[in-house]
């Protein structure tokens, strides 16, 4: 018999995006997004927003929006079993690579796959910003703040904690 239940398929996808999400998790938001979201809907537009936000304002590392769908999708169980789909294949990927990448330090191949990375990288998580923008903005002031936000913090040496402090007067005062 054939285990339809979400927790399950959420799981596959946590081991598949896991591979790419060695650099973290915002590099891959996309994709879980479109998997969680659009294809499967095992949650709105507005949850994973509100997930990702949960994850991020809690101390600890980025890639707690996993365990939180875990959580929603399969309870306790669902929470751990997600962090470690996630986790496990990129810690012993991360341990294996590690151990050849060091050897080679110096060869040509390794300096110009590490400098192709890199914007690639920064692409992930310029189209993970974007998604949540859209995910998350709602109205003109919504898209203001969301576009101050990026750029104070691009342009400048702000804290961009300024920024999420004038979005919540912004929120409280029911303008977003």
């Amino acid at each position: 018999m054939k285990d339809d239940s979400p927790i399950s398929g959420f799981l596959v996808q946590a081991l598949l995006v896991s591979i790419v999400a060695v650099g973290g998790v915002n590099a891959v938001l996309p994709e879980l997004h479109r998997q969680v979201v659009d294809i499967h809907h095992w949650l709105t537009d507005k949850q994973f927003a509100d997930m990702f936000a949960i994850a991020n304002a809690s101390p600890g590392p980025n890639m707690l929006i996993i365990t939180l769908i875990g959580w929603y999708l399969g309870g306790f169980a669902g929470a751990v079993l997600a962090t470690l789909a996630l986790c496990g294949p990129t810690c012993l990927l991360t341990y294996c690579v590690a151990q050849v990448w060091e050897k080679f330090k110096d060869a040509p191949w390794r300096i110009a796959v590490q400098a192709g990375l890199v914007p690639v990288t920064v692409g992930l998580i310029a189209a993970s910003a974007y998604l949540l923008a859209r995910a998350a903005d709602h109205n003109a002031v919504a898209y203001a703040l969301t576009a101050a936000t990026a750029g104070i913090s691009y342009f400048t040496r702000i804290n961009p904690l300024w920024a999420m402090g004038a979005a919540v007067a912004f929120g409280y005062a029911g303008f977003v």
